[in-house]
């Protein structure tokens, strides 16, 4: 088992470096402009320059704080309203075709009103990423909720259980699975809302650095920006896979300790 996990993280680290060194040679071999395709070792050192320097920590924090508040209000709001909405049958047919129907708007398209009603900065930052991550969330606890097992919840009905004692006690441990997983896409979806966001209309953040450097063919300022999002991406989903081992440790291939069972 442990050489198997040693090998799950030794075979993508060598192909990744096999792949930076097939990079490295290409381009220096190809003699492709550095405006057009910056070598590895040229955004390594960007990248390494950024950080010692501390030209990149304000930029990091603007779009992790940004991603953590829209997310967080996002996914709050998605999980009160998919808990009414499948508590009482009259508000979702009522709502559900409505929030399905704005979902098909796409929120780029939105981001200039945003920003006209809620400004720059972090404002319309944390509003759009609370849009795009509002829906994975909203649909995936829908139908977790939804799916829970009837037969238990007659059970508890039949020993005088109420309402809010059926949601908390069979209702949410039955979708777990499911609102974890709207956790899961909304995070990395909250990423893209940051960066779109910064894009157009904020002064700070990493995808105002990328915005700024295509203005100076900084390429590979822009590749250690994309580098840094990628972390940032690949942590946050990291971060929520835990929580939901420790968490919904019951769900299959799930150990009680909140390993990964092979």
């Amino acid at each position: 088992m442990r050489n198997r996990r040693l090998g799950n993280v030794l075979i993508p680290m060598f192909t990744a470096l096999l792949l930076l060194i097939v990079w490295q040679v290409g381009v220096g071999w190809l003699t492709i402009p550095s405006y057009l395709i910056p070598t590895p070792w040229s955004i390594i050192l960007q990248l390494a320059g950024g950080l010692f320097s501390g030209f990149f920590f304000p930029h990091i924090w603007a779009t992790v704080s940004a991603i953590l508040i829209g997310y967080a209000v996002g996914c709050v709001l998605a999980f009160t309203a998919a808990a009414v909405v499948s508590e009482f049958s009259l508000l979702e047919r009522a709502f559900y075709p409505l929030i399905v129907a704005f979902q098909s708007v796409p929120k780029v398209a939105l981001a200039p009103v945003i920003v006209v009603w809620f400004g720059f900065d972090l404002g319309s930052k944390v509003v759009l990423i609370a849009l795009i991550c509002f829906f994975p969330c909203f649909v995936n606890t829908v139908v977790g909720l939804k799916s829970c097992p009837t037969d238990l919840i007659d059970l508890y009905r039949a020993f005088g259980a109420h309402r809010g004692q059926i949601f908390w006690s069979i209702k949410v441990p039955s979708a777990l699975t499911s609102i974890f997983a709207g956790l899961e896409i909304s995070v990395v979806l909250a990423l893209l809302g940051a960066v779109v966001a910064e894009f157009v209309s904020s002064r700070s953040g990493l995808g105002h650095v990328i915005a700024a450097a295509s203005a100076d063919f900084n390429v590979a300022l822009m590749f250690a920006s994309i580098v840094i999002l990628s972390l940032i991406g690949v942590l946050s989903s990291q971060l929520i896979a835990g929580i939901r081992r420790r968490v919904a440790f019951w769900e299959p291939g799930q150990s009680p300790r909140g390993n990964t069972v092979v």
